[in-house]
């Protein structure tokens, strides 16, 4: 973030954005879209976030495909975070862990999306395999999608949100680390949409005392700017990771057009984060 920006470019090869592009709706439309976008962006930014079921949807060949995003993002020094909101119990949850966070795994960028949604201390496996392994998690804490409300805000007897009980488990995970290391952040991120207003505020959550990255989906061509995400993220902005997808992937299919627009949504970013 520091050396490219706080711009995370997603990768959502869906199959409208594909037909746009003149791509056909299969495994070799699909790493067509997803290695130009490398090419674009790789070594550029701080980070791709390959949706995994995009890739999922065309099965072990889309799988192979995204294996290829995860090795580029490896060849190239950038950031891989793979957004597959992965989240269970025990040996399951140990099994995804292992897929997606274990060296040697054809499948493990550098941080994976999870859920917590079964109870925070369901993700100790993938918490556990990614200390291990020096990669990181963005834990599902608020999202912008309206069903998300339901669960994320409601409070328990003692009037504590579910999502600030997650910031909480957070922070309290990236303290015991950063007490350890030194290190400015911690490596358990929160996911909290760039457009869910002051959803943090009323709810209590201190994003600041989290301590770890916060990935922002909906900054730019989703509404959310420097006003926006002031209200959002208040004093923990300068932690935001904004995460751009369709502001960036309707430039192609033309490489320098992707890089250009890449370039622009990261000056936009630091503008609405750090100015």
């Amino acid at each position: 973030m520091d050396a490219h920006g706080p711009l995370c470019v997603g990768i959502d090869p869906h199959a409208a954005l594909l037909a746009d592009w003149g791509l056909t709706d299969d495994a070799q439309g699909l790493r067509r879209f997803a290695l130009t976008v490398m090419e674009a962006v790789a070594g550029r930014v701080a980070a791709v976030k390959p949706q995994s079921a995009f890739f999922e949807r065309h099965g072990s060949a889309g799988l192979a495909v995204l294996e290829e995003v995860v090795a580029a993002g490896r060849e190239t020094g950038t950031l891989v975070i793979v957004d597959a909101k992965r989240g269970d119990i025990g040996s399951t949850m140990g099994a995804y862990a292992d897929a997606f966070l274990r060296d040697g795994s054809p499948l493990a960028g550098d941080a994976l999306t999870v859920s917590p949604f079964l109870g925070f201390g369901s993700l100790t496996p993938a918490v556990r395999a990614a200390a291990a392994s020096g990669r990181g998690l963005f834990v599902l804490a608020l999202t912008s999608n309206p069903e998300g409300a339901a669960v994320q805000h409601a409070r328990d007897a003692g009037g504590v949100a579910v999502a600030d009980r997650i910031a909480r488990e957070a922070a309290a995970l990236n303290g015991e680390e950063i007490a350890g290391s030194g290190a400015r952040l911690g490596s358990v991120g929160l996911v909290v949409g760039a457009t869910t207003g002051d959803a943090a505020a009323r709810l209590g959550v201190d994003l600041a005392a989290v301590r770890g990255p916060l990935l922002a989906p909906g900054v730019g061509a989703q509404g959310a700017g420097p006003a926006e995400l002031a209200a959002v993220f208040g004093p923990a902005r300068a932690s935001v990771l904004a995460s751009s997808s369709r502001g960036v992937l309707k430039a192609g299919p033309a490489v320098a057009d992707l890089r250009r627009a890449a370039e622009l949504a990261a000056a936009e970013a630091s503008r609405a984060l750090r100015d």
